[in-house]
């Protein structure tokens, strides 16, 4: 839990913001010019960003202060739950409850930022603790 805390939050957000904006631009770039669906959009979006937010948020949001080979399966791992709640929320907003494309992927990357910052604080980006 040593990497709850106000500042690695506020990193978090930043970082996470830059990639949201690069998965948002990807999305919407499929979306008009390649005419993709909204969820194949939103998801080569995400995973595409998740590269740019690895490395991002292991520098500056975690500090490096982790080893690339244990945090990078484990932030990998993440992503892709995160990936699975993002689809989940957008398809579930944009086809049950039929509302539109953008405000539909803001609120599924609400949800996701809540479940990224929390696992990958707790566990991806955890110290090894000495035995």
């Amino acid at each position: 839990m040593e990497h709850i805390n106000t500042r690695s939050f506020g990193s978090f957000l930043l970082v996470g913001g830059s990639a949201t904006l690069l998965q948002y631009f990807i999305m919407f770039m499929l979306m008009h010019f390649g005419h993709w669906s909204e969820g194949y959009a939103s998801a080569s979006g995400y995973v595409l960003s998740t590269f740019y937010n690895y490395g991002a948020n292991a520098r500056f949001t975690f500090q490096g202060k982790h080893n690339h080979l244990r945090s990078l399966p484990r932030f990998l791992a993440t992503a892709l739950a995160g990936l699975a709640i993002n689809q989940f929320v957008l398809l579930s907003l944009t086809r049950l409850v039929a509302l539109p494309v953008a405000p539909a992927q803001i609120v599924a990357t609400g949800c996701v930022l809540v479940w990224n910052y929390l696992i990958n604080a707790i566990w991806s980006f955890r110290s090894r603790r000495p035995s």
